[in-house]
């Protein structure tokens, strides 16, 4: 019984948010905030207050929010995010005694029971409250006193109901709380807070060295940076360059991951590092580093913002071969051990060895690599195959470089198991790949979306949708033609507010796949392009068109508030994107078929989007630019995929009636 306190009658349980018993943090955006529940009790008839308590986990003092009674003992409240950095969150709770008296004197008073002693009670409680506040709260517990005393000698039903349930009065239960026995959640809990782009972002991905200048055979970043007007208009916000350095010439890559190399060929980027220079160098084919900061600065001046590729593995020519030969796994014949995900061979990559005795030095050296690429203005990073690398090492270095930099993200590329997936998520990274690439059917994509938003995964867990990427090429795409890109594009930037595209390969609706595999045929990745971006039947018009409209409604801008709706047809996915405040409204409807028409009715979501029945209203497809005025829950919506196969119509719930007409009044 030491240290125990018999007189704390409040339990706190059921805490929600709470990830792996508070192991781990939730995560929420700046200008957001949190949403807490829990149970809240305590035995007997007694009332009960609870609040939640935040504060920056570098400060001392707490800020308590009363919590507001949901049903079944449980409580909820909310808590404002203001700053980037860790917050931390409990719970408190205690017996009211003041409205328990209150609840008690009303039932006594109704059964017709004398209740002078009641008052006297009562009167002595607030006497009591008082000596522990000054000023006004403290005149106002006085005051209070004495007309419960008066009213204690000259009973007056009618007076003394009308003041027990005046509003004023049953607020003095808050000054009345004892603090004395209040229980305490015994954790504190944790909130990592982003800034906005973790929660909103648009990527597009390119190869710098592809599209050279005319008579040039590599490109490199001054040429790379006469796209960057053209990926802005498109209406992306981050541009995602695979790895910049040097590439190695050992077991390097021909063609289509072949192992016959021609002098021309320019390997892999993912195989890192030559006697030109390592994870902190450019590959000089692409220019200098003051090259690549103007190429970053232009980005900014457009309003984007350059993501780079962190790959923590080399190729064997890689100078830390040579220097730290200690971080590397050797085989018995003296040979080093290049990556292998059986029957896959990487022969021109090896890993680093974190199993090696030296890897709290091999951990510094890899930070380094992050802060060096900060202090040259990257404060973004897809993270290639973190799966493949050690839980512990990336929640410490992703908590050390956010002490520092919180505003850096941190994308996990890992397609991998799902608890693989959801460990990474929530020791750190701020957005994650996900099996979106391969959700095709209205089912699929559906249940797939329930477990995002509607489970524990979506404190945690920041999907980033990608149709496709230069390892992946899926089914889909590849027989689909121009409808299956134009729909998988709506899908990506509808239902996650997070998305991305590999570029031109995608906006080209580029769909030849090495036989029976998900692999683009005549990778980018093995050999340098020369894309048309004006290619007939691009899409740039339209990828444009959805990224205006994800800019322009608020309701495109998250992903959990996403409600499926009904549409009778297996081939026809409905869904709705509302704001809290109800301001802004979307829905989705899309043909999942790229090689037929279908038709099918659609529930129209009117108590969602309060809409009263009878209420006509007008929906505006942001797409094609078609709109629709209604009246009631249902419509018959005839989508053709070689026309546009879907619609995002923006929801106006309030036409102009004649009392609306100046002359009407």
């Amino acid at each position: 019984m030491d240290g125990m306190d018999g007189r704390n009658r409040v339990v706190i349980e059921n805490v929600y948010p709470e990830i792996d018993c508070g192991r781990f943090p939730i995560k929420t955006t700046v200008g957001s905030g949190v949403y807490v529940e829990a149970d809240v009790f305590a035995d007997g008839h007694d009332e009960v207050l609870a609040f939640l308590l935040y504060r920056k986990s570098d400060e001392e003092d707490w800020k308590e929010v009363l919590m507001t009674p949901l049903f079944n003992d449980r409580w909820y409240a909310y808590f404002p995010v203001e700053g980037m950095g860790e917050y931390l969150y409990t719970i408190k709770g205690g017996i009211d005694h003041f409205s328990t008296w209150r609840k008690d004197v009303i039932k006594k008073i109704y059964s017709g029971q004398d209740v002078s002693v009641e008052l006297i009670i009562g009167a002595d409680m607030l006497h009591q409250a008082s000596k522990r506040h000054r000023g006004d709260k403290k005149n106002i517990l006085l005051e209070s006193a004495k007309r419960l005393d008066r009213l204690s000698s000259d009973i007056n039903t009618h007076a003394i109901v009308s003041l027990l349930n005046a509003k004023e009065f049953q607020r003095l239960n808050m000054s009345c709380f004892n603090e004395d026995f209040t229980s305490f959640y015994k954790k504190n809990l944790r909130v990592t807070a982003d800034r906005r782009k973790a929660n909103f972002s648009s990527w597009y991905e390119f190869f710098p060295r592809s599209n050279p200048g005319k008579g040039k055979v590599h490109g490199c970043f001054n040429d790379a940076m006469q796209l960057l007007p053209e990926i802005a208009k498109m209406g992306f916000d981050v541009v995602y360059l695979p790895p910049i350095h040097p590439i190695g010439k050992t077991n390097r890559k021909g063609k289509n991951n072949s192992l016959e190399v021609a002098p021309q060929d320019p390997g892999s980027p993912w195989a890192i590092g030559s006697s030109e220079g390592g994870h902190k160098d450019i590959d000089p084919q692409l220019g200098t580093m003051d090259d690549f900061v103007s190429f970053v600065k232009q980005a900014v001046d457009l309003g984007l913002e350059v993501a780079l590729d962190l790959a923590f593995q080399c190729s064997p020519d890689h100078p830390y071969v040579k220097k730290h030969p200690e971080w590397f796994r050797w085989r018995p014949d003296g040979t080093i051990q290049y990556a292998e995900n059986p029957p896959k061979k990487y022969q021109d990559v090896v890993p680093f060895d974190f199993e090696c005795d030296d890897w709290r030095s091999l951990w510094e050296e890899l930070k380094s690599i992050v802060m060096f690429w900060i202090e040259q203005g990257v404060k973004i990073f897809r993270v290639d195959n973190p799966h493949t690398k050690p839980f512990a090492f990336w929640e410490w270095l992703i908590g050390e470089i956010k002490k520092i930099y919180p505003e850096t993200i941190f994308l996990s590329e890992a397609f991998t198991r799902p608890k693989v997936m959801y460990r990474l998520a929530k020791l750190g990274f701020t957005q994650s790949y996900t099996y979106f690439t391969w959700r095709n059917t209205k089912w699929e994509i559906t249940e797939y979306m329930k477990e995002l938003t509607q489970t524990q995964a979506k404190e945690f867990f920041r999907p980033n949708f990608w149709p496709n990427t230069p390892d992946i090429l899926p089914e889909y795409l590849q027989y689909g033609g121009r409808p299956a890109f134009i729909v998988r594009l709506v899908l990506a930037a509808t239902l996650s507010s997070n998305y991305g595209i590999y570029g031109p390969p995608f906006q080209l609706c580029i769909s030849e796949a090495v036989p029976g595999r998900e692999e683009y045929l005549n990778s980018e990745k093995y050999e340098i392009k020369h894309w048309d971006w004006d290619a007939p039947g691009n899409l740039k018009e339209i990828i444009g068109r959805i990224n205006r409209a994800r800019k322009e409604n608020a309701a495109l801008q998250e992903t959990n508030n996403i409600i499926f709706c009904e549409a009778e047809d297996e081939n026809v996915i409905f869904y709705s994107k509302v704001t809290d405040d109800l301001s802004n409204a979307i829905l989705v409807a899309a043909n999942l078929d790229p090689f037929h028409v279908h038709e099918a009715t659609l529930h129209i979501p009117l108590k969602t989007l309060d809409i009263e029945e009878g209420q006509s209203y007008l929906l505006e497809d942001l797409l094609g630019g078609e709109k629709f005025i209604l009246q009631g829950e249902h419509m018959r919506l005839k989508i053709d995929p070689f026309v546009i196969p879907a619609y995002v119509f923006k929801v106006h719930r309030r036409l102009r009636r004649e009392s609306d007409f100046d002359y009407f009044m």
